[in-house]
């Protein structure tokens, strides 16, 4: 697959503070990519510049073979998205909402109508037409959001922090409809998130920090090389957990052991069977990864 978004040595700054240095990374078509970091790492400025709101000061920026320096509105046709605070006119109805968006893209009304149909048949939009938007929950704005990004049919849907708030049941149906739109419409998902759990189902991750990249790869390869897998061991005595050399912590009667890798977890067991009656091995996750790339916890509405 080729990249449908290529980024090189993307630069911008504020005054004397460099928002992003000499990012470069690609998207492949297709793809979810994550796009992940703490509050001013550089993500909003840089989805901003992919979608034209900012001037980026020096770099390359290609969208689906565009660039961006010399044909801006055609990148904007092909970009649908979803920003983390809500742009709908809570005063106007979801119909009327929509409608004011698909007119602003030219769409005709019958199109409109069509895709309409479409949309609210994925998102289950059927009974909150009618309805206006300041009365609407968080997870039913947040369908309307994603309906609205997606009415002129773009190759790209940006999602920033698209999850935030929801409650659990809400954030597994909006991620089924995401599912759906890059299997039956191929849609490349550029997502922003500080639920580790979704990035960890990236096809690829990109890690900022103080507007550079400190990790970048498959969830994967960057849990192989920024984690090992650990011990939860259940009901042990603490001077057999000493006896094995290794270095672990107690959480609540439970002893974690951190181990490099799965085969020293086997050889560790099969040398002291006595000690592994009741345990689980696990591997390191993203919340792992991204500490140990930033030192900081990715956290909802900041750091740690």
């Amino acid at each position: 697959m080729e990249n449908i978004i290529d980024i090189r040595g993307l630069n911008k700054s504020f005054g004397d503070i460099r928002a992003v240095k000499d990012l470069s990374f690609g998207v492949k078509e297709g793809e979810l990519f994550a796009f992940l970091g703490v509050n001013g790492a550089g993500k909003s400025t840089t989805i901003n510049i992919l979608c034209g709101i900012l001037k980026k000061d020096g770099g390359k920026v290609i969208i689906d073979g565009d660039d961006i320096d010399r044909n801006p509105s055609e990148i904007k046709r092909k970009l649908g998205v979803v920003f983390q605070d809500s742009v709908l006119d809570g005063a106007l109805s979801v119909y009327d909402n929509l409608a004011c968006r698909a007119a602003l893209y030219g769409i005709s009304k019958r199109d409109f109508q069509e895709r309409l149909e479409k949309l609210a048949d994925l998102l289950e939009l059927g009974d909150l037409l009618k309805r206006t938007v300041s009365k609407l929950s968080g997870g039913q704005r947040r369908r309307i959001d994603v309906a609205r990004a997606l009415l002129h049919k773009p190759k790209i849907l940006i999602l920033d922090e698209p999850t935030t708030g929801l409650d659990p049941q809400t954030r597994k149906n909006l991620w089924k409809v995401i599912e759906d739109l890059r299997e039956k419409d191929g849609v490349t998902v550029f997502l922003t998130t500080h639920y580790m759990e979704e990035a960890g189902d990236a096809d690829s991750v990109v890690i900022l920090d103080s507007g550079t990249i400190v990790a970048m790869g498959t969830p994967l390869a960057l849990k192989n090389r920024y984690t090992g897998d650990y011990i939860a061991l259940y009901g042990a005595d603490e001077n057999a957990v000493k006896t094995l050399g290794v270095k672990y912590e107690t959480m609540r009667g439970t002893y974690r052991l951190f181990v490099p890798d799965t085969s020293f977890v086997t050889r560790l067991i099969v040398e002291h069977p006595e000690v592994f009656r009741d345990y689980e091995v696990i591997k390191g996750g993203m919340d792992d990864v991204f500490l140990a790339a930033t030192g900081k916890k990715l956290v909802e509405g900041g750091e740690k």
